[in-house]
């Protein structure tokens, strides 16, 4: 494992005090959707150098990762000793909730929870309309055929996890007056609440999913729908999943958790 990969891991683990997993693909990626799946983020600091902030940061100099602390800002972690022989700040990032809000743990692994597919809806390609279907197949690792994030074609495919699949509560939609189609997720759900599958695996007919984090609104979705749709759906807009098992997946299909 690059410095750099093995000393950001250290890092966070040692700033939240948990067991971090080791990167599979890029680092910076891989620990911003694994730290988004816990409600919190990797915030870039814009003039490192010069930061100071009475609590823990991170900072990256040449190859390596350091643990900053303090106002003005020291640090406390610098397994390479980087910073004492002269090394300089190059970029800088500080560990935040994304709602403070919001819990960071994830959430009780022994609640039994089941729902039903209301409805499934594809598109062939980023921005185009999405249309309803009455059933499709769900490839583990891809994603669901038909649709642009299968072939790589959706505005935000990117490499890692939460990718692959989308979901949203149809009372969620029903209550903002929004159609299905211009939620822009691919499974409309009733009857589960989807905020707590985060970190869980669960079915949709026969095909295992694993829950990755929160869809959250954004300024695309609002785009491509109405004005002013962020505000209402903030922490409603569905969940991000991906594909552990593939199958068929057809609209009345029961959504349950087995964990």
């Amino acid at each position: 494992m690059p410095p750099f990969d093995r000393e950001l891991r250290e890092c966070l683990a040692l700033i939240l005090g948990v067991d971090v997993p080791e990167p599979d693909f890029d680092a910076l990626t891989f620990f911003r959707q694994w730290l988004g799946e816990r409600n919190l983020g990797l915030v870039p600091i814009d003039e490192p150098n010069s930061f100071a902030w009475p609590g823990q940061w991170i900072a990256q100099t040449g190859d390596h990762a350091v643990v900053m602390f303090g106002s003005p800002s020291g640090p406390i972690h610098d397994p390479a000793g980087v910073l004492a022989n002269g090394g300089t700040i190059e970029r800088g990032w500080l560990v935040a909730r994304l709602d403070l809000r919001l819990p960071i743990e994830t959430p009780d692994a022994g609640t039994r929870a089941a729902g039903s597919v209301a409805g499934l809806l594809v598109a062939d390609a980023a921005e185009a309309p999405l249309h309803k279907v009455e059933s499709v197949t769900a490839v583990a690792g891809r994603g669901l055929e038909g649709d642009r994030y299968f072939d790589g074609r959706g505005t935000f495919n990117a490499l890692g996890r939460g990718y692959q699949l989308t979901l949203v509560e149809a009372e969620a939609l029903d209550d903002v007056e929004l159609a299905w189609e211009e939620a822009r997720r691919n499974v409309v759900t009733r009857g589960i609440a989807l905020n707590a599958l985060v970190g869980r695996r669960f079915k949709i007919g026969t095909v295992e999913c694993i829950g990755r984090r929160l869809a959250e609104p954004c300024s695309h979705l609002e785009k491509l729908s109405r004005p002013g749709i962020i505000r209402p759906l903030v922490h409603r807009a569905g969940l991000r999943a991906d594909i552990v098992s593939g199958g068929s997946i057809a609209v009345g299909d029961t959504i349950s958790t087995f964990d």
